[in-house]
């Protein structure tokens, strides 16, 4: 499989994460120590990876609120073994923009770093 179908397989489980709620299938994409960085509607955000994925566990989803799943991929950037992608994750009335940061880890790839933002409608 070459990076760029490895890539997207990892941002379709992100994605689909993201939505379901699926904590396992999240932490599935991310180095254990990656960090999360970001903004929500003007107030400073961060977190570690454990801390994140324990406030998507106690959360109501999207998929379990009946919202449509509009995610999606914007750009990705492959330079050997480091890649840079940007989605469009809108949700719960948010609509986010993640930059994820992606580095070959062994024989995957995983998520190093996530930074976000809210845009306001």
């Amino acid at each position: 499989m070459n990076s760029r179908t490895e890539i997207d397989a990892l941002l379709n489980d992100y994605m689909q994460g993201l939505f379901t709620g699926d904590v396992e299938r999240l932490r599935s994409v991310f180095h254990p120590q990656a960090n999360l960085f970001g903004d929500v509607r003007g107030a400073p955000y961060q977190n570690s990876l454990d801390g994140w994925l324990e406030a998507i566990g106690g959360r109501t989803s999207p998929a379990d609120l009946g919202e449509e799943f509009r995610m999606e991929a914007l750009d990705i950037e492959i330079i050997n073994d480091i890649a840079f992608a940007k989605l469009n994750s809108p949700m719960l009335g948010f609509n986010y923009y993640d930059y994820l940061a992606l580095v070959r880890h062994g024989e995957r790839w995983l998520i190093t770093n996530k930074l976000f933002t809210h845009v306001g409608a």
